[in-house]
């Protein structure tokens, strides 16, 4: 039978839901906001690109500043220089972080022969920042692969930076008094500029993901 708390947990996961829902609408290539810069994105067959969809103009990312996990600041010229695949999750995720951090883990391996400058990286950013610090943010981060770029940050900063990219995230209370996270599960692809240029939607495969950045990073390094 549904109790009090069910019913809670119910309404937030329906609530989670339509803003994910929400989010993609927002970020779908018709509502789209060009960036300055519309010289643009890599000229590449969609056709070719079996995860990444690219989207018809890049999106410039608004100025923003997270905690990485050696204490240094991240910021968005550490971003540039390298396509980057940015996934929000949290340490304490049952599934789909571990499993979704596996699956860009066997597409790093396939990176791993390319040139550092020319490498495409993994950003996982924790929205639990009550309980995931950024050294055990990134030491749940590397875990799964060795150079996988960790983050997180204080609220509205942490916020801030997700709505930016289109991804959304929640609390949701258990009935045991703990919560979990509710978060959006797609991956945002940023180009070697650092703008938001496309999104890859589950379900993940490994190899079509390494293959699509490998390529958008030969073209447009």
């Amino acid at each position: 039978m549904f109790n009090r708390q069910t019913l809670l947990i119910l309404v937030a996961a329906i609530a989670a839901g339509l803003g994910l829902w929400a989010a993609q609408v927002l970020m779908s290539p018709g509502t789209a906001t060009p960036s300055a810069n519309t010289a643009s994105l890599p000229a590449v067959d969609p056709d070719r690109l079996k995860a990444v969809r690219l989207f018809p103009a890049p999106r410039e990312v608004p100025t923003f500043a997270l905690q990485q996990s050696d204490d240094t600041p991240l910021e968005p010229a550490e971003l540039r220089g390298r396509w980057t695949v940015v996934f929000l999750g949290f340490t304490h995720c049952p599934d789909v972080c571990p499993t979704t951090l596996t699956d860009l883990s066997r597409a790093q391996a396939q990176w791993d022969h390319l040139p550092e400058g020319r490498r495409p990286r993994v950003l996982f950013v924790s929205v639990d920042p009550d309980r995931d610090t950024p050294a055990k943010t990134g030491e749940y981060a590397r875990y799964f692969h060795a150079d996988t770029l960790a983050a997180t940050a204080p609220e509205p900063a942490l916020e801030k930076f997700a709505t930016s990219l289109g991804l959304v995230y929640m609390k949701v209370p258990l009935e045991d008094g703990d919560y979990s996270m509710d978060h959006s599960s797609a991956l945002v692809v940023l180009d070697a500029q650092g703008r938001q240029v496309g999104l890859i939607r589950p379900p993940f495969v490994p190899d079509d993901i390494a293959a699509d950045l490998a390529l958008l990073a030969e073209v447009a390094p």
